[in-house]
């Protein structure tokens, strides 16, 4: 059980059907959690903020505001944990969310079992990862090749020319992997790793949908990349001169 005091993690379940979402209140308050509830949340950005909110389990198809608006916009605002709820048919509809910052997604049915591990995981990575960052303040940490530059304290990717992009969380993890890792072969299980804390499965294209989305913004040719190129078979690699 979770200890009964301030610090016991505090989930927002954004679900419209009212059977799954009761399942799920009822779930992880028996595992001790400190559990709020809603079947729409226009207001998300919001009721994190003011109520302290740690994880949001988030259903994507909702009424109002469906669950991949409410993740762009809670992901520019806050660090929040990010579970999406989607269903089976739903493969673009998760690789857009997880493009848009949500961390891990489930698929219905789910095993509540399996959501409960998901949902320690990102609450251990949120609490020991981005709050120790927001007390002691994290230093900025900025790369620069070729005239372009990223700001790792705004996820800010500036062109030669001066124009600048902020690029949405998955974008800028595995942007921000390759170059850490500049000359060297990534395997899409070492990226999927880095951008979602979680093992990459053959039929998940997110590496490679984010991967020419970042081409696109860097001025890539994508038949013949000069900064991230395909190693077939094997993964991707940086090829940028870092400055």
């Amino acid at each position: 059980m979770v200890p009964d005091s301030s610090a016991t993690p505090h989930i927002l379940i954004v679900e419209d059907d009212f059977a799954s979402r009761s399942l799920l209140v009822s779930y992880f308050e028996k595992e001790g959690y400190r559990i709020s509830e809603t079947e729409q949340a226009d207001d998300l950005v919001q009721r994190v903020e003011q109520n302290k909110i740690d994880l949001v389990l988030l259903d994507i198809n909702l009424p109002g505001k469906d669950g991949l608006t409410l993740t762009r916009e809670l992901r520019a605002a806050s660090r929040v944990g990010i579970i999406l709820v989607t269903s089976k048919g739903d493969e673009i509809d998760r690789i857009v969310g997880l493009e848009l910052g949500a961390d891990d997604y489930v698929t219905k049915p789910f095993n509540p079992r399996e959501l409960l591990v998901r949902a320690k995981n990102l609450l251990w990575r949120v609490r020991e990862t981005v709050e120790p960052q927001r007390e002691n303040g994290r230093q900025a940490q900025q790369w620069h090749f070729e005239g372009w530059s990223l700001d790792g304290s705004k996820r800010l990717l500036t062109a030669p020319d001066e124009t600048s992009e902020r690029l949405p969380e998955g974008e800028f993890k595995l942007l921000q992997a390759l170059i850490t890792n500049s000359g060297q072969v990534l395997s899409r299980d070492q990226l999927m790793d880095a951008i979602h804390d979680r093992e990459w499965t053959p039929n998940d294209r997110s590496v490679d949908v984010l991967v020419g989305r970042l081409r696109r913004k860097l001025r890539d040719n994508p038949s013949d990349p000069h900064f991230i190129l395909t190693a077939h078979g094997a993964g991707y690699m940086f090829a940028g001169e870092l400055e």
